[in-house]
Order: structure tokens, then C-alpha cells, then sequence
């Protein structure tokens, strides 16, 4: 299915960005595309200042445009007018955008994927016959991060496929899954063995996609879903997964820490490779005890184990 829409795109000095943001948002009752740069940077200080950004925003095509183009052309102008010395805003430019049915057109390229020993991740909408000692996760990822196929998941299900293989034969362990996105980490732990299973995740909508996958899977009793904080969780856990940013895994790195509990295993993912010496030094000082470095491509992923004692 396809829908016509226009453009609006407003090219505008970089500090009057959130004004031009709220006005269009609230004119067009949708939100709205600010362009980014092209960088590779995870931390704000490594952001370089941007003198002007491109503000868009999208009407249906149905729509009177050129009403829309002369109206929000007028308010550009009399910001221009009102701001400091006057700065020059170019008028607004339209343009016609098509949007495809995105949730149907990129599962072509969303084949079922082999990871590890054993875990074999299978689209839903895919049939496969799996070997015997397969365990399978049926996965629709929807508007959430992680098919398996990106290198930071495809690292986390490795070690936590080790790390599972290697727990002691009485021990049911306790996971936490941090940024759950999809859940299928959480999914890959319960199948793997685990007990209490915590998916957790900051966007309301990663953890409704991750309960349709764990429903799919037959599996949403066994694994708590929640945008419970960290700090507000309740118990430790045997084993962390926790595929983030670099510079966010640093500043949780205490809680990450005391979350864990002693012999357990923690896993970090999200990290660039270059980042690796940061996320290091950011967990050094806690009582961990660094495992190994798993990399993939530009990504790496980090195991440490929490000394017995602490």
C-alpha cells in the first residue's frame, strides 16, 4: 500500500530548530524529520555544531500545498524578522515523498539466520525445518532493534549461548535483558534454559513488540517485559545482557554492577571497537573480572564475571 504525501522542508538556522519543530508539529498533527549530520559519534561532545538544519514536515497530499507552502513560508519570514540581527531564512521548498508499507517491503531481505551453536532465528511469516538440536526464535522485530543479524545482537546470543552452556548443572539462572528491543534475548534465554527472565526496555513500544514475539514464541509467561529503570528492579541476576551504548553502559556501569549477582555473568554489547578501551576503563573499578572480547565487524561485545566474593 502506498500513500502520496508533500514534503515541507524548512531550512533554518540551527538555534531557531526547536521553534520551527514545535510550529510545524502542531500545524501539520504529525511529528516532524529534523536531518541530522552524517557522523559516527555516540557521545553529544563529539557533535559538531551545525549552522543551519533542515526541519520537515509532511501533509497529505490531498491537501491544499500551495496554501500550506504560503502559510508556513509567512511565519518563517516574520521569525526572521523577530530574531537577532535579522537572519535571512530561505522559504520553505515541497516536495512529493511516496511511503511504502514498510512493516511488509523489508522482510525480503530478513531471512532465517543461524547464530552460535544452535540458535536459529526464523522470520515469522518464514517456514523452515529446523535440525534436531535446534532451538528456534520466531521473530517479527516491527518498529524494534534487533533481527540477530545486526553484529551487537548477533555477539550478545554467542556469549550467552556459552555462557548457558557452561552454568552448573543445578543452577536455573536468573537473566536480565537491558534495551530488550525485539526480545529476542529474552526469548534465546528462556529457550536456553534460564529461569527468571526481566526484558526490559525505555521505549513503551519496544516492549509491546517484544511481548508479540514472546506470544508467538509461546513464551510471554515466562519472561517479565517492562520499562522498569534499572535502579528500581528487584533481586539480582545471574546473567545481564545489556546492548547499548557505549558511553550509557559507562554510566550504569555501578548498577550494572551491584545488579549482578556474585559468579554471574555480565555481557555488554553496542560498543564500537574504537569504544572498547572507554567501556574498560569505565568497569574497571568495579569488582569484575574481564572474561573476554567477542568482536564483529566494527562492533565488539564484553564478558565480565562478577568475583564470587563481592
Amino acid at each position: 500500500m502506498k500513500n502520496t504525501w508533500v514534503e515541507i522542508s524548512c531550512t533554518v538556522p540551527a538555534e531557531l530548530t526547536d521553534i520551527v519543530a514545535e510550529y510545524l508539529t502542531n500545524l501539520s498533527g504529525n511529528g516532524v524529520c529534523v536531518e541530522n549530520l552524517n557522523i559516527d559519534a555516540f557521545s553529544h561532545s563529539e557533535i559538531p555544531e551545525s549552522v543551519t538544519t533542515a526541519v520537515k514536515s509532511y501533509f497529505c497530499a490531498t491537501e491544499d500545498s500551495a496554501a500550506r507552502l504560503a502559510e508556513i513560508g509567512a511565519f518563517l519570514e516574520g521569525l526572521s524578522q523577530r530574531s537577532p540581527g535579522c537572519v535571512v531564512i530561505p522559504p520553505p521548498e515541497l516536495s512529493s515523498v511516496c511511503t511504502e508499507d514498510w512493516s511488509n517491503s523489508w522482510k525480503v531481505n530478513f531471512k532465517p539466520l543461524r547464530v552460535g551453536r544452535r540458535l536459529l532465528i526464523v522470520p515469522s511469516w518464514e517456514n523452515v525445518q529446523p535440525r534436531p538440536d535446534d532451538i528456534v526464535l520466531h521473530l517479527d522485530p516491527g518498529m524494534a532493534f534487533g533481527t540477530g543479524g545486526h553484529e551487537t545482537t548477533r555477539l550478545c546470543l554467542e556469549l550467552l549461548e556459552q555462557i548457558m552452556d557452561n552454568m552448573p548443572t543445578l543452577l536455573t539462572p536468573s537473566v536480565l535483558d537491558l534495551g530488550t528491543g525485539s526480545g529476542i534475548l529474552a526469548m534465546a534465554a528462556v529457550q536456553l534454559g534460564a529461569g527468571r527472565v526481566c526484558a526490559v526496555d525505555i521505549d513503551p513500544d519496544a516492549v509491546e513488540v517484544a511481548r508479540e514475539n514472546l506470544a508467538i514464541n509461546g513464551l510471554l509467561e515466562q519472561v517479565e517485559c517492562s520499562t522498569t529503570p534499572l535502579d528500581s528492579l528487584s533481586g539480582s541476576f545471574d546473567v545481564i545482557l545489556a546492548n547499548i551504548l557505549a558511553e550509557e553502559l559507562v554510566r550504569l556501569a555501578p548498577s550494572l554492577a551491584e545488579r549482578l549477582a556474585p559468579g554471574g555473568s555480565l555481557v555488554l554489547s553496542g560498543i564500537l571497537a574504537e569504544k572498547e578501551p572507554l567501556v574498560r576503563t569505565g568497569f574497571a573499578h568495579h569488582p569484575l573480572e574481564y572474561v573476554t572480547t567477542l568482536q564483529a565487524g566494527e562492533w565488539v561485545a564484553i564478558h565480565y564475571r562478577k568475583n564470587s566474593r563481592a
